[in-house]
């Protein structure tokens, strides 16, 4: 499982001309899924997202999680961060997980990440052609790979 999470001052997702979320100061996490995913990747995941020190404390030191400053999480599903770019020009998604494996571990992360967080994640639509607003904070922006956590 790979993500991407994205300090922000402001986050929203719309979908249709529906703003489906909508946050302020928090993260924006993109979330991948390949099929070697387990629940085991969503709880490393998850609990590193919620406590990685990526706020500003009083001394403007990066030492604050977003729960530390009562932050909001948006999570999104993207199949493009399993984008193998090795051969030729268009990428390919065989990596990516398809929908009826993507879904439920989508579903376990967002829970999971609920339960670590203690508030609700707001979310993008599983599938859907999303318009995601952002205003990146810094910027700061981290990668992790659950399969690169050794």
């Amino acid at each position: 499982m790979r993500v991407v999470i994205q300090r922000v001052s402001s986050a929203s997702v719309v979908v249709d001309g529906d703003k489906v979320a909508d946050i302020q100061k928090g993260l924006l996490v993109f979330v991948g899924i390949e099929d070697a995913d387990t629940q085991e990747d969503i709880d490393w995941l998850t609990g590193k997202i919620t406590k990685i020190r990526i706020f500003s404390d009083e001394n403007d030191v990066m030492n604050c999680s977003v729960q530390d400053i009562n932050g909001e999480i948006i999570a999104v599903s993207q199949f493009t961060l399993h984008a193998g770019t090795k051969k030729g020009n268009r990428p390919s998604y065989i990596k990516a997980s398809k929908p009826d494996v993507a879904i439920p571990l989508y579903e376990s992360f967002v829970t999971t990440l609920e339960k670590e967080f203690g508030n609700k994640i707001q979310t993008g639509i599983f599938g859907a052609d999303m318009k995601i607003s952002l205003l990146n904070d810094g910027p700061v922006t981290i990668i992790m790979d659950s399969k690169n956590r050794e």
